[in-house]
């Protein structure tokens, strides 16, 4: 669990910079600022929920705030996906990073699983 929540911790801070300097260029060059806005706290928040969840309290913790975690990523995927289809995101320039967003989500999806059988087969 450790191993894969610093790769998560990497990844997630990676995304935020990507995000971050996504939303610079969406504000200042595209003129873009209510999508943008809420791309840049859902993005940016994964991370810090994911930093969070490595000081839980408890198991049920780790694993409450990892799931907030993915709900947020999940959310920046839409922002991500709206802002392509409405033409302020290219194809090209929206692909990669919702590769790198799925592959996050997809790491905590797995996180949580994970967790989710060593929290039961620590209680039966």
């Amino acid at each position: 669990m450790i191993v894969q929540n610093s790769i998560l911790r990497k990844k997630s801070f990676v995304f935020a910079i990507r995000i971050v300097n996504l939303y610079k260029y969406l504000t200042d060059i595209k003129k873009e600022y209510v999508m943008s806005k809420q791309l840049l706290r859902s993005g940016t928040s994964i991370g810090a929920l994911i930093r969070e969840a490595q000081n839980a309290e408890s198991d049920k913790d780790f694993i409450h705030k990892l799931g907030i975690s993915q709900k947020e990523c999940d959310e920046s995927l839409y922002w991500m996906r709206l802002l392509k289809e409405t033409d302020y995101l290219t194809m090209l320039e929206f692909e990669s990073i919702d590769m790198e967003g799925i592959e996050l989500l997809k790491m905590l999806k797995s996180s949580i699983v994970t967790s989710k059988k060593k929290q039961s087969i620590t209680h039966n």
